[in-house]
């Protein structure tokens, strides 16, 4: 009431109307990227094949990818760790200094500091095989070797150590484990939780929670698209698809980009104006599932109980375990060029199968059709 003239002000509630419309703004745009943003063409013009990066989101991933500097390098002459330690088993062609570098780096890419050679060895009789961890470490070293030798053709020249995994972490931040599925009890209140439930492995979507059991474990068709009219044509169920759309998400959230980093957004099938990436990706894929299954699941009598899943199966690798975000792991910086003990053999090795013969054949449906990665 205006005391003057005896009326009501309406103007008086216009305050909190105007902060309420700015706090629902604010609100709004919460969930929007603020800019700058960088945006970087991949692909054809007119198609959205583009690739956004924010600076802040970089500037957190940076820590986790700093690479530590490389250790002075080893003289190549010495006898060979071999001939003078006790079971030496993957290392055995290194002169004892190179073996000794790379023990040394491997306690600083996964050892736990306090720990350190004690982690993997028994201090009181290094050769012993006591500890599981060392039983671990050299089938992991084989994997490395592996990585770097036959599958360049997801690696590239870059390769891989256990640092682009590991990070100094005794086990990998990002793995995964084979899912239990849905409770025995039966009904809707029964059902898993977890169950098309928003998760993080598969960029925050509703689809099934465990892509990785069908598609890096086994060998389940990952193609939904189809190739002619129904019932013919495609065979693939909604479940399949849904499961199929999940591990796209997965791979998108793993490497920080958008599904057109692989796929032509104009036809998402098509392989000929896909980008060169998607094949990466396709052999990616393979290697994934080829480590889990001649590397990682072998072990799984070796882990102690309370190192495994609730099914009892070991920890596995998926896109996020190398990538962590980030579209090349620790942004593209090798190190494997640092540590030629991890490249393969240092010995003249016996011809080895080109990367196809070791992969898997080639993509298939190069000119069109299914989806198939």
């Amino acid at each position: 009431m205006n005391t003057l003239t005896g009326r009501s002000d309406r103007r008086a509630g216009f305050p909190s109307v105007a902060r309420l419309a700015v706090i629902s703004t604010l609100a709004m745009l919460a969930a929007c990227e603020r800019p700058p943003v960088d945006v970087v063409q991949g692909g054809y013009r007119g198609t959205g094949m583009v690739t956004l990066i924010n600076p802040r989101m970089d500037a957190l991933q940076a820590p986790n990818n700093r690479v530590p500097p490389p250790l002075p390098a080893a003289p190549t002459a010495g006898p060979l760790a071999g001939s003078v330690y006790k079971n030496v088993q993957v290392l055995k062609d290194l002169n004892i200094a190179q073996f000794a570098r790379v023990m040394v780096a491997m306690t600083q890419w996964v050892a736990p500091p306090d720990q350190s050679c004690g982690y993997c060895h028994s201090v009181a009789n290094m050769a012993s095989d006591q500890r599981y961890t060392k039983v671990v470490a050299r089938r992991m070293l084989q994997m490395v070797r592996h990585i770097n030798s036959d599958w360049k053709s997801h690696v590239g020249a870059t390769g891989v150590t256990c640092y682009t995994c590991h990070r100094g972490h005794v086990v990998p931040q990002q793995v995964w484990f084979e899912s239990p599925g849905e409770s025995a009890g039966g009904g809707m209140t029964a059902a898993n939780p977890d169950l098309y439930s928003p998760l993080a492995t598969i960029g925050g979507s509703s689809l099934p929670y465990d892509p990785f059991t069908p598609y890096l474990l086994h060998a389940m068709p990952i193609r939904v698209n189809s190739t002619g009219a129904l019932p013919d044509g495609n065979r693939s169920s909604i479940q399949q698809t849904e499961t199929t759309y999940a591990l796209m998400m997965h791979m998108s959230t793993a490497l920080g980009v958008n599904c057109d980093y692989c796929h032509n957004t104009r036809s998402t099938p098509i392989w000929s104006t896909s980008t060169p990436k998607r094949v990466t990706a396709w052999y990616g894929i393979r290697m994934a599932r080829e480590l889990n299954v001649d590397y990682m699941t072998p072990l799984t009598a070796t882990f102690p109980t309370a190192r495994r899943g609730v099914l009892g199966d070991v920890a596995k690798i998926d896109c996020a375990t190398c990538h962590q975000g980030i579209f090349k792991p620790l942004y593209g910086v090798s190190m494997a060029k640092d540590y030629p003990e991890l490249e393969g053999t240092m010995t003249p090795p016996a011809p080895a199968a080109t990367p196809a013969a070791s992969a898997g054949s080639a993509p298939s449906g190069a000119s069109g059709g299914a989806t198939t990665r």
